[in-house]
């Protein structure tokens, strides 16, 4: 038997390392989230300040390493998007947490396009982009979800809101990281 390892796209390394990486990092805040629950305290602000901080980094961090940021242009939107969002949490913090709830999930709407059209056009120079277009797509519904519970003035809400959301997002990357690893694995011939 020879043993031979399918020949990996010079991207998917990288976004296996990155993919393993968001997903370690939201599955942490996700449990954090949980941990805090739907106090406003400073705790949990630095949670929801810290959340799309990292997608500002991270975005940011993938589209140096994958050509460039003016060769990834909703890569480098969505830094964009998400640092402004991480300024409007701050502001909003005063308001409440339905105030921030809103601000999360219209950047949850319009990162998830953005996570979306990244991954088309990353579908034919990288591996394991279907799970990342679910993301997105999900990330866009969930934004909806999120400011129509923003609205509610009934409602108690907190960081543990925004957990669920973090949550399916820590699992399409780490599908993805794990179909990369996968895929990178010498096969029997």
């Amino acid at each position: 038997m020879n043993t031979a390892a399918v020949a990996p796209r010079p991207a998917d390394q990288w976004l296996q390392r990155y993919y393993a990486g968001r997903a370690l990092f939201s599955a942490a805040w996700v449990a954090l989230a949980f941990a805090i629950g739907r106090s406003l305290s400073p705790a949990a602000v630095g949670l929801i300040v810290a959340y799309p901080l990292w997608d500002c980094l991270a975005n940011y961090a993938d589209a140096r390493r994958n050509g460039g940021l003016r060769a990834n242009p909703t890569q480098t939107f969505n830094a964009v998007v998400s640092a402004a969002v991480t300024l409007a949490v701050i502001v909003s913090v005063p308001r409440g947490f339905h105030a921030v709830l809103g601000v999360i999930g219209i950047w949850a709407t319009l990162a998830g396009i953005l996570q979306l059209a990244t991954a088309v056009s990353r579908w034919r120079s990288a591996d394991a982009q279907w799970p990342m277009i679910l993301s997105g797509a999900q990330s866009a519904l969930a934004g909806v979800f999120m400011l129509r519970r923003a609205g509610d003035a009934s409602l108690t809400l907190g960081v543990a809101d925004v957990a669920p959301y973090a949550a399916f997002g820590a699992i399409y990357f780490a599908i993805s990281a794990i179909v990369l690893a996968l895929r990178s694995r010498p096969t029997l011939r």
